[in-house]
Parts: C-alpha cells; structure tokens; sequence
C-alpha cells in the first residue's frame, strides 16, 4: 500500500508513512522523536518524470496549499463509451486514450500517478484519483459515460466433501477428474503460498491458453497457484495477512494434506472442493478485509484476460441497482466470456431484505451447517441429555454426577456469567449454567466460573442465536447447547431441590441427522435489486468450516501447515466454486447459466434425516432462505434438463427494471436502447426458479428447458401449488426424441383466495423415469 501510495500523492505518502511509521516503530524513530520531527518540517513534493524529490524549508502557506488540495482527492470509476475506432486498439493505445481524459492541469507524470487502474475486458474505462470538481467536469466529457466515488466492500474443510458426497476414486469426483484442466480465480484478501494446501504434487501444467502471472518469486507458484496478483498494491506479492483468502481458495481446490487437525480434533486429510483445479489468486482486500470496487474490479478484468474459468468472490456491500454494483458489472463481462461467477449472499441474516450480490447471472450462495459436532453431551440428574459442543475434551474429567446451579439465580446480571459477576455466587465445584448474552465471549466467561471455583460451565445459547452451536476452546470442562436444551436444563434446575448434571466428552461426532440446517447468519431475500428474481440461489457448507490458514491459531506451532475454523456466507461460496469447476471439468461445453442451473435444479430439500431442512430454531425455511435448496454435487453433473441463458438474453430482463439505455450500457457494454417490445418482466427470464407479485389478474411467463440427459425421455409436469394460487403449466408433458433439444412451456399464476400471508411458495417438477428437475416458486401478494 505504501509504495503505490507515495507515488500517487505527496499528502497521501506523508498521512501513510505516518500510520506505518508508528505501528511499525521503526529502528530509530520513538514516538517523542517522531512527533518533533513532524512538527518541525514541513514536506512539499516536486514531481521529476520518475520520482518525487522532497524538499524541506519551504514556506509553510505552500505546503499547506498543496495539502488542503490533494486531501480533496478520492478514487473515482469511470465508465467510458469506447469509439469504433478504439475496438481493435493496442492496450498501449487504449491506456493513452485512457489518460487523455484526466485533468489537463498536471503533468504527465502526475497524471500517470492519478490513474489507479486501467479496464480492458470486463468494462470499458479505469479508476483515478479525482476532486469532486474533476469528477463533475470529466462527466461533461464526450465519450464519458459515468464518473462515481469507489465503494468499500467487506469479506463475508477435512471433512465436507464427504458431507457433499464426494468420494475418493469413485462417482462425480472421478468422473470430473477432480476439476482438472480448470482454472478457478479468487478474489480475497491474498494467500499464503508455501501452505502445503498449495502443493501441486500430482498437478498437471496449466492449459496453454493461461496468460497470468505469479507476483510471488518462483519458488512459490507452482502447477497448482499458477498465478497471484496484487490489485490493491499493485506489483506487490499477494500476501495474506488476514486469513479469509487462504481459507477460501483451499476450501475451492486445496490439495489434499494428510493429517490435518484442529486443537486435536476433526482429524484427517484436509482437501478442497475441486483439489486438481489451478489456483489463480487476486488480491483486492486489505489485511482488515475491507475492499475498494476498483480493485475489485480490476481484479475481475484481470483474471478475465488472464483466462481462468470460475471467479470466486466472498465479498459484497448492500443492495444496490446493478448498474451501480461494480461486482455485478464485472461479472457481467465475466459471463460474456463464459467464464462462471460464484458470489457470497451476504452475513446480514435472519433479516429478510439483506442479500448481497443479486444479479441473475450471479449465482448467490447462502450458508448451511454440516453434519459434524465437536460433542459434549450433558447429562442431568433426571437422566435427561443434551448435545453440546466443546473444543477442549478432557480426557480426566469425572462422569460422575455434580451439584448444578444457574448463575443468575438470584435475578441479577450474574446469569452471564461476565468478568466479576460471579463473586458473591457459590459455585465451587458445582457445574453453573450461564448464558451467553452479557459483555464478555464464552472462553472470558468460562474464565469467570474457573476463578470462582467452578468445576464446569453449560453456556446456552441466545435466543438469537436459536439451535446451531459452535465449539469452543474453553478453560475448563464445558458445553455450549442450544437455546432451547439451555430452557430444558433451567426447567430441570427449577423442578428440584438438588439437581446434579456432568459433561461427557465424545469427541468428532459425524452423522447429525437434522444437517444441514439454515445458518441463522445468512442474508435472506426477497431480492431489493429484482424482486422478480428469486434470491439467494441455493446454500452449501457455511459453519464451522475448516480449511488453510496462514498462521497457527491452535498450540501446535506449526505454521506451515495451519487449519483455521471459521463461518459465514464467505465460507459456503468457494464451496459452490469447486462444485462448479468439477462441473466446468465434466461439462466444457456447459455455459456459466447451464452449470448454475443444474446446481439449482438438483438441489436438496431435505437433510440426512430425510426431513425438511429446518432453520436453525428448528422451524421449517422458505425459498427466500435456501433457494432452490442445498447443492447436491452428484446429482447436478447428471440433471436431465437445464436453463440456459445467454449475455443477450439478459438486456430484455433490464429493460423491463426501468433502467434507462445508459445504464445497461455501462452493465453490457455496449450502446443499448430499450423500446417496448424488447422489454420483459423480471419473471420472464429463463430462470430455474420463479418469482411474482401477484395480483388479481393472472400471470403468464414461459421457460425454455434443453435436455442434456438421453435422447428419448419424457418429462410430466407436478405442481405443488403455492397456497392462494392455482398454477397451470401448458403443455403438461414433455417429449424428446432425436431432434431438438429443447422444449419451451408456459405457466400461467392465477390467484384463487384473499390470504393474509405475505407471501406463499411452491415448486414446478419436471419428472421422468430418470430425473426430478426441480423449481421453486415464490408467489408475494400485492
């Protein structure tokens, strides 16, 4: 950061070199010396044609000057209209074209310093740093489409391919050859390259079309990191100071590593979802995981150029029109390329309205549980037990029954079981249950109870936080269990006079029934951006995911080779990645809306029990929370049918948002005008789901479905009908023989019933002897 910095702006160099300077304390320069020595000069910068010199003793009042108006400067994105005559141009050409519209007054060499980044292939235009003045004068230029402020983003396993079906030697994974020959692009924080999650033994070379490069030295990148770039310091490695990067591209396709641990549990070989899948890393996030859409951006139209075949992002900001979301703008130019985005729904749940990255050409990934438990089971005095969790597992811990007592008893604040709050409250060696609300986290409160004499601690969970536990590593024997198993033990508690309980420590438990379930966390819709377009697309493995780390966060020292723990939205899309790549790898010929379409109509609807997917409260979840449900790997490589869409196909579905021509021209670059009979609701795209606002007059939209499954099959629609609603769908059978491959039907949404519900769901089967190509339908009533 700081070189790319110094070089743009002298105000910028001196407010960096200040903040690195202190919290790097470097040799020489202690804090007393280093407040007079900024005190008592003053800096202007001269710009030569390759370097700044720096003065001192020059007259304050210029110094000042100079300040106040490089601080005005911000990064803006300008989209530009590209001439005829620039189609075919030179990269050089483009880039001069480029700089011709920054502002005349500085030099050339400033200016060269004032480009941030220059686009080619996802988007037409570059970043610069701009006054709001310069903004507002380039965006009167011809040719200039728009000039705006950057966004900031945010970042949103030994044992989940197997949760995924995915085994060794045998079905999908085989039959895709585990991803290879595909080449994944993750945009994140950066990566830790010498992780042996990155080893390419094994690794074929990269294809020949691959153009990228390694910005680390030679030794690192490899047959399986075949590339790694920096947009957010440009010419820099890619280094992952924060963690969120590695842990996503070796959850896409990290290789396997025998003997991975965590704390001395989930014991076993750590490997990614497609493990013989190219890694290409971009860099666009700080070590803070925030992330300008500039970078972002030109990481898009880096890894675009470069060749890779699936972007991964778990990143996104809150909804906005597409034509304002550099995310889906570069994806758009992703997909006219045919190259599959993968993007993270959003933390922001159980919220509705709260999704992240909603376009349609975006497949939108929310977050379930896996089947696995770290498990301390309570057992109670009335023989009553509770599943909990815990990382620490004493093996000395008696199973012999202790007297039990609820912290907060006596009515007061002690129930949290927060620093100090435990003081006046006899626990000595007793089992206390706490809750875990209050101030403090749960080690601190386990803490609390160890100091006060406590022998072991049930912490139950916040009402909020429903019934999917987290292990924790906690200081003394403990159990973390849901909020309803913490109403139970209360009930118990207050039912006798002496309850007693113990902690039994089982260890890595596979095979929880109700898995997965809907993590309470992730962002539901319906969509604000389209409404008409059902979001998110499906949910895959979010919680508790274990995957690369670039550091050693547990006590076994060992650096090379760190796992890390971790949830959310940005952990279940590098899994939907490699599920893509695998699909990529058997099917070349698929387009990046056939393969998200084959993952959406094969989903699950039910969990290992063979019920429902519940919410984390155990209560039934809507198609505004899992989509078309939770990715099933094998059954998406053979779906029978699929719906394709093409880039074109896309202009009707934004005409019919309202967009104005130049705002979908800075989506599909390109001049676009919008008359009333290319325009198309939002349900008429050839989506595999469908969602409506329905009135009192009934609804028709069509769909067009290609089989890619035998030549001869026939298909019978079953409906289950949205409550309120009578859906027809004409015709009701489907036959494919030897000549096309496609087949178009309608469905017609009538409202039968005033209902007071907000909004009611359904799904359209198409079932032959062979396949059931599933879509959901979300019916909201206006």
């Amino acid at each position: 950061m700081e070189n790319r910095r110094v070089k743009m702006l002298p105000t910028m160099a001196v407010t960096i070199l200040l903040f690195l300077t202190v919290t790097t304390r470097i040799p020489g320069l202690g804090w007393p010396f280093l407040l007079i020595y900024l005190q008592n000069i003053t800096l202007t910068f001269m710009f030569t044609s390759s370097r700044a010199v720096i003065h001192s003793k020059v007259r304050s009042s210029s110094a000042k000057s100079i300040i106040k108006q490089e601080s005005k400067l911000k990064t803006y994105i300008i989209f530009l209209k590209k001439p005829e005559g620039m189609m075919s141009a030179k990269r050089e050409d483009v880039d001069s074209w480029y700089r011709s519209f920054l502002p005349t007054a500085t030099t050339s060499s400033s200016n060269q310093q004032r480009l941030v980044h220059s686009y080619h292939n996802v988007v037409t235009g570059f970043a610069a740093k701009l006054t709001e003045q310069e903004a507002k004068a380039m965006e009167m230029k011809e040719g200039v489409v728009s000039a705006r402020p950057q966004k900031i983003f945010h970042v949103k396993t030994t044992h989940t391919p197997s949760f995924l079906g995915l085994q060794q030697n045998l079905g999908f994974w085989n039959h895709s050859s585990y991803g290879k020959g595909v080449i994944i692009g993750v945009l994140d924080t950066g990566i830790k390259a010498s992780h042996p999650s990155f080893s390419d033994e094994g690794m074929p070379p990269p294809p020949a079309k691959w153009k990228g490069k390694c910005d680390f030295n030679a030794t690192l990148c490899n047959n399986k990191l075949i590339g790694a770039r920096s947009l957010y310091l440009p010419g820099k490695p890619p280094v992952d100071d924060n963690g969120h990067g590695t842990h996503t591209a070796s959850t896409a396709a990290g290789s396997w590593v025998q003997g991975a641990s965590f704390y001395g549990q989930l014991n076993g070989t750590a490997v990614g979802i497609a493990p013989l899948a190219h890694l290409a890393i971009y860099r666009v996030c700080n070590g803070f995981g925030s992330c300008a859409d500039s970078d972002i951006l030109a990481g898009m139209d880096t890894a675009v150029e470069d060749g890779v075949d699936v972007l991964s992002l778990s990143l996104g900001g809150p909804s906005i029109p597409f034509y304002e979301d550099s995310i889906a703008i570069g994806a758009f130019g992703a997909i006219q390329k045919g190259v599959f985005v993968s993007c993270a729904a959003g933390n922001s749940g159980p919220f509705n309205q709260t999704l992240s990255n909603e376009a349609p050409w975006i497949l939108t990934v929310g977050a379930g549980t896996v089947d696995r438990n770290i498990r301390a089971k309570v057992l109670l005095g009335n023989n009553a037990s509770y599943d909990g969790q815990s990382f620490y597992q004493p093996t000395n811990f008696s199973s012999t029954l202790l007297p039990l007592i609820y912290a907060g008893a006596n009515g007061n604040d002690s129930a949290f079981c927060d620093p100090g709050s435990l003081k006046d409250v006899d626990v000595k060696g007793k089992v206390v249950l706490c809750e875990s609300r209050g101030f403090s986290g749960a080690v601190d409160k386990g803490q609390e109870v160890k100091y006060a004499g406590g022998a072991a601690m049930i912490l139950m969970n916040a009402e909020s936080f429903g019934n999917i536990t987290t292990a924790d590593l906690h200081v003394l024997p403990a159990s973390d269990v849901t909020y309803a198993d913490g109403l139970s033990i209360k009930a118990y508690i207050n039912s006798t006079s002496s309850p007693m309980a113990t902690i039994l420590f089982e260890g890595t438990v596979f095979g929880v029934p109700y898995a997965p379930q809907l993590a309470y966390f992730s962002s539901r819709g319906p969509s604000l951006a389209s409404p008409g377009i059902l979001k998110p697309d499906i949910i895959g493995p979010g919680v508790d995911i274990l995957a690369a780390w670039p550091y050693a966060v547990d006590n076994n020292g060992n650096t090379k080779s760190a796992f890390n723990m971790i949830s959310g939205t940005s952990m279940a899309t590098p899994h939907l990645t490699g599920i893509a790549a695998l699909l990529k790898s058997s099917h070349p010929d698929w387009s990046p809306a056939a393969i998200k379409s084959a993952m959406m109509t094969t989903a699950n609807l039910t969990n290992l029990g063979g019920t429902p997917i519940t919410d984390d409260t155990f209560d039934p979840v809507n198609v505004f929370s899992i989509g078309s449900g939770h990715v099933n790997p094998t059954k998406a490589d053979d779906p029978g049918l699929i719906y394709d869409i093409q880039p074109d196909d896309y202009i009707p579905y934004l005409c019919g948002l309202g967009y104005n021509d130049t705002a979908i021209g800075i989506i599909v670059q390109r001049s676009v005008t919008c008359r009333n009979s290319s325009s198309i609701p939002e349900a008429q795209l050839n989506y595999p789901s469908f969602s409506l606002n329905l009135t009192s007059s009934p609804q028709t939209y069509t769909r067009t479905v290609t089989n890619v499954g035998p030549f001869n099959s026939s298909y019978n629609a079953e409906i289950i009908a949205p409550q309120g609603v009578d859906v027809k769908v004409t015709p009701g059978v489907i036959q494919f023989s030897e000549g096309s491959p496609k087949a178009t039907y309608s469905v017609t949404f009538t409202r039968t019933a005033n209902t007071n519900l907000p909004f009611s769901q359904g799904y359209l089967n198409w079932v032959s002897a062979d396949h059931v190509v599933r879509s959901p339908i979300a019916v909201l009533f206006a």
